[in-house]
Parts: C-alpha cells; sequence; structure tokens
C-alpha cells in the first residue's frame, strides 16, 4: 500500500525522496520510542492521519490500546522511562523548544543521551511535516481511524 499521505509528497519533484529519505533515517531510538514521539506530536497537532497511522504502526511494535490512548492523551502508560519521553516530547512540540532544563534533568536521568534528544527533536519535525501536510491536503485516510479522544 503507498499511503494517500505519500501521492501528495509526490506533487513535488523532490518531496516525496527527500521526506522518505527522513522517515527511513537511522535513529537512537527504539521502535516504540519512536511511536511514542509520533503519536504525542500528531495528538497535540490534531492530526487524525498521523495519529491513525501511527496507532497502527504502534500496536505492530507492541503497545496496548490503552498505552497508546495514555501517550496521545497526556497520562502516564506503563512503562517509566516512556513516560518521560512522551513527556519531553509534549513540552518541546507545545513550547517549540523552550523546555525547563529540570525537564531534560528528568530526561537524561531516566537514561536518555544527547543523541536519543537530538533523535527525537529531529522525529518531532518529520512528524509536524506530515501534520502540516495532512491538514493542508486534507487526503483521505487511508488507515483504520484512531480512536478521538476528548478535550479537556
Amino acid at each position: 500500500m503507498v499511503p494517500n499521505l505519500y501521492t501528495v509528497l509526490a506533487n513535488s519533484e523532490n518531496a516525496l525522496e527527500t521526506y522518505l529519505n527522513l522517515e527511513n533515517a537511522p535513529t537512537s531510538l527504539s521502535g516504540k520510542e519512536v511511536e511514542v514521539v509520533n503519536l504525542v506530536v500528531s495528538e497535540i497537532n490534531s492530526c487524525v492521519y498521523c495519529t491513525s497511522a501511527h496507532t497502527v504502526i504502534a500496536k505492530g511494535t507492541g503497545f496496548s490500546d490503552s498505552d497508546i490512548i495514555a501517550y496521545r492523551s497526556g497520562n502516564k502508560g506503563s512503562d517509566a522511562k516512556l513516560d518521560v519521553l512522551a513527556k519531553v516530547t509534549r513540552a518541546l512540540t507545545e513550547q517549540r523548544g523552550h523546555i525547563d532544563e529540570s525537564l531534560l534533568d528528568e530526561f537524561f536521568s531516566s537514561g536518555y543521551t544527547n543523541e536519543n534528544l537530538v533523535d527525537a527533536i529531529m522525529l518531532i519535525g518529520d512528524r509536524t511535516i506530515s501534520n502540516i501536510l495532512h491538514a493542508v491536503s486534507k487526503v483521505a485516510v487511508d488507515f483504520p481511524l484512531a480512536v478521538k479522544l476528548e478535550k479537556a
């Protein structure tokens, strides 16, 4: 299957290849860590396309439905280290990188490294690109729709 969002990227002579290179770039983060970042950013940016796609992918990495909902909603999941990653991702995304030093201390104290931080920021950028692209294109979601969360 070729995701509908890729067909939008193909409108540009260079965008699809550039985006696929970013999507497939090596990262120091595990598959589960990548999906925590993807779920958090997509939820914050209200991207039903990416939230739906990454819900499917997260299930494939072993996440339960309850953990997926927890990370999307800003609650704690079943893994304390992933909870910290979700918290840092949320802050970086909402505050455009201007986060409290204490949050970074918590990130590093939980076992993450500078490399992990940079890779998480790259993932935030990657996901933000696709979130904006979907918001503008409104291309049909070609994944099972993710459960819509109630906003507080």
